[in-house]
């Protein structure tokens, strides 16, 4: 990929934002590609950060690079292989074999926010399974100097279910994996969980539905087994050596219809796993737990995203400040 010229076109969120479409290879449904989203601060500067979204999910928070450019950073986001602007109709979306078939797009877009751009200092901002993906990378790159801070935002270091469930449910996914690897699981987010965000129903934000369904896209055994062997490496204990930020709502709720407390808690993961896993990503690693969170953080009511924006103000300004 390093010898191609690179293509970049206008974003589908308009001024400002450049697509860059990141092609790699064919699998066994045919073409794939993740496609780079970036937008640069008005003034050059040295720090980039790379976002990198989750399960039935893309790139749409503009809010979150405001913040990011705000800050001095130039801002990049990937929608990961059969994600999002990635996804084409020959493909089954969200699906991957092993979490290591994301580590291309990552190397790419870090490349590109080093060699091309050349930025000196770059932050990884990843949500929920992004969050288990980005720290597996940061893990395999430790050393090297590409990255310089993580932020998890929710991480799914753990599923959400009872011990009991989360053994059967991966020897399941596991099983069926190995011979069919995409069948349909019983499992998935609730769609009430997406009703409370989006604006045309319970929510303030305008995603695009048919990337994000409210229904959301099917689990697959495989992927799922992906998941589960990737979060039980983490499990084992990860070697990151840059500096860690682990942000969670303070705590969980079960989506039922008329709870209230969709709107003010996380219904998708158990926030109680990322407070056990976060020390197991590395060497320095802090966690800060947000009163009133929902699962993606920065989707929270206002309040709540202003405190979870100071807290990572802070938390930059400690560890990734402006270079000299």
């Amino acid at each position: 990929m390093t010898d191609r010229v690179i293509e970049v076109t206008t974003d589908v969120l308009g001024d400002g934002y450049e697509a860059i479409e990141l092609p790699l290879g064919e699998d066994e449904e045919g073409e794939v590609v993740a496609t780079l989203v970036r937008r640069r601060s008005t003034d050059p500067c040295r720090r980039a950060v790379l976002y990198v979204h989750g399960f039935v999910d893309y790139f749409f928070q503009k809010h979150l690079a405001d913040f990011y450019v705000e800050h001095g950073f130039d801002f990049y986001a990937l929608d990961l292989r059969k994600y999002g602007r990635s996804l084409r109709p020959h493909q089954t979306p969200n699906f991957v074999r092993s979490l290591t078939e994301y580590f291309p797009e990552i190397d790419e877009a870090v490349r590109i926010a080093r060699e091309e751009d050349g930025h000196d200092v770059l932050l990884v901002n990843a949500h929920s399974t992004g969050g288990l993906v980005a720290a597996l990378w940061a893990d395999r790159v430790s050393g090297r100097g590409l990255v310089d801070g993580l932020f998890l935002n929710s991480p799914f270091l753990d599923i959400n279910e009872p011990l009991v469930m989360r053994k059967l449910g991966a020897g399941l996914a596991r099983a069926l994996g190995r011979r069919f690897p995409t069948a349909r699981l019983p499992a998935g987010v609730s769609d009430l969980y997406v009703r409370s965000i989006h604006r045309d129903h319970d929510g303030e934000w305008d995603f695009d539905l048919e990337w994000k369904p409210l229904v959301g896209f099917p689990v697959r055994a495989a992927w799922l087994a992906a998941v589960r062997r990737g979060q039980l490496r983490l499990h084992a204990g990860l070697d990151i050596d840059v500096p860690v930020l682990v942000m969670s709502s303070d705590r969980s709720v079960r989506p039922k219809p008329g709870v209230a407390d969709l709107s003010s808690a996380d219904a998708v993961l158990d926030v109680e796993h990322m407070a056990r896993w976060a020390p197991r990503l590395g060497r320095h690693v802090t966690l800060v737990r947000i009163e009133g969170g929902v699962h993606d953080l920065v989707l929270s009511a206002k309040p709540v995203r202003d405190q979870v924006f100071d807290e990572l103000a802070r938390w930059i300004d400690g560890y990734l400040p402006v270079p000299d």
